[in-house]
């Protein structure tokens, strides 16, 4: 697992990060680990509300970010499109891409709309949480089994984010 991620900017204000990984997993196990409530609750995210197209969803976050999130785009197994605090000066969109590649799956992860600033304390976030998802794939498990709330991100989510933000902030921007 060799987890790459990336900055650049959209306009004067806001950025894009994106992040990549390959698993050992098929396209529809992966589709699943992010996909299924039971399962990204393992390394990403507690998921309540309408799971479908249009629906709803409130997401609490491993790294405590919580808020609201409308399924845009749901294309089992490849692609997932959410725009997330809808209507709001903080709107922004999280966009993922699987590509199987023989008996392995490529993830693509976009989140856009972010202030310029933000984007290296994002690019290790989505870095430490796709790592996660490797994690969790290996051990069939939920990786941070001492929670999280709103309040407080995984204790061990944040200790690896605090590790790899210092390099993101000086990363130049594309």
């Amino acid at each position: 697992m060799t987890t790459n991620a990336t900055m650049r900017t959209l306009d004067g204000d806001r950025g894009a990060v994106r992040v990549e990984d390959v698993y050992d997993t098929g396209i529809g196990d992966l589709w699943d680990a992010c996909t299924t409530p039971e399962r990204v609750a393992r390394w990403l995210a507690r998921v309540d509300g309408e799971l479908r197209v249009g629906g709803t969803v409130q997401l609490v976050f491993t790294s405590s970010w919580t808020g609201p999130a409308v399924i845009e785009v749901c294309d089992a197994p490849h692609h997932l499109l959410l725009t997330t605090e809808p209507g709001t000066d903080d709107e922004g969109q999280i966009e993922a891409w699987l590509t199987a590649e023989g008996d392995q799956t490529r993830l693509v992860v976009e989140e856009r709309g972010l202030p310029i600033s933000h984007l290296p304390f994002h690019a290790s976030g989505w870095r430490v949480h796709l790592e996660d998802l490797g994690r969790s794939l290996e051990a069939g498990a939920p990786v941070h089994p001492e929670g999280w709330s709103s309040d407080a991100g995984a204790p061990s989510w944040k200790r690896r984010w605090e590790e790899l933000t210092p390099t993101y902030q000086q990363v130049e921007i594309g």
